[in-house]
């Protein structure tokens, strides 16, 4: 019995020591010296890659300071809209810096920091394409990456869309530009840098879909590093590197957002 007992113990204990090794992904990072963070490549300003095919933009920034204020190495991994989350819950990633938006449906398998830049999220088009809403595109085809905000936004204001869902936002972009689609949906400041690139393609802001600020996503559980991650977006807020951050690739100054 003795032996059972002592066995037993032995085993609560390595079930325990397990258990506490995996419910702490801040003091996991830390102990690694790593930080595994996705970012999109397919949505400009936020996160694009350059000449030498290296991710570049606001997020990928950030997730260096991230970085940085850790202490840690920065092991970037890049991901769209659709696969986002999913890398999360697999486990393929420990931090989201995507341009991501908060949904009650997404806080049931996320969790969300504060945000850290303010957009909304619309449809663009010609200023001839007569549209004003969600419930009269009629049969106008409106390109939209699939599982972004804005198609679960869009499906839900009229589910008799005609949608044309792409595997990223760069796809959704280029089916815009090639006249595939006779609308896009999607970050108004995304739209910003698109508009830069492509004078010649009109960008009217047909209608507003939501307000989507944009916020960090962490494991659901994973509170010390919420926790953390809420602490360095409000001390990059005071501190000024926020605000660098949006004159840089945003074109306007840092206003202070709500937490949750």
């Amino acid at each position: 019995m003795r032996t059972f007992i002592v066995a037993l113990a032995a085993l609560a204990m390595s079930i325990s020591t397990v258990t506490i090794a995996h419910a702490d992904k801040l003091a996991d990072i830390l102990s690694k010296g790593v930080v595994r963070i996705g970012v999109p490549v397919d949505v400009p300003p936020f996160g694009s890659q350059d000449a030498n095919r290296n991710p570049v933009g606001f997020d990928v920034d950030l997730a260096g300071l991230v970085g940085k204020a850790l202490g840690v190495k920065v092991e970037l991994q890049q991901i769209t809209g659709a696969n986002r989350i999913p890398n999360l819950l697999t486990d393929k990633i420990d931090i989201v810096i995507a341009v991501m938006g908060l949904t009650p449906e997404r806080a049931k398998q996320i969790m969300f920091t504060a945000p850290y830049a303010d957009t909304y999220n619309a449809v663009y088009g010609a200023k001839a394409t007569a549209v004003d809403s969600a419930g009269k595109t009629g049969a106008l085809k409106i390109a939209v990456a699939k599982g972004t905000t804005q198609d679960l936004t869009l499906s839900a204001m009229n589910p008799d869309a005609v949608l044309m869902r792409t595997e990223d936002d760069a796809t959704a972009m280029q089916a815009y530009l090639s006249h595939q689609a006779d609308l896009l949906a999607t970050n108004s400041l995304v739209v910003l840098d698109i508009a830069k690139k492509n004078p010649s393609v009109e960008f009217a802001e047909k209608f507003i879909l939501d307000r989507g600020p944009a916020h960090m996503g962490v494991q659901m559980g994973e509170q010390n590093l919420l926790n953390w991650l809420n602490s360095f977006i409000y001390a990059s807020s005071l501190n000024g590197d926020l605000d660098t951050l949006h004159r840089k690739f945003l074109d306007r100054p840092f206003a202070m957002l709500p937490t949750l």
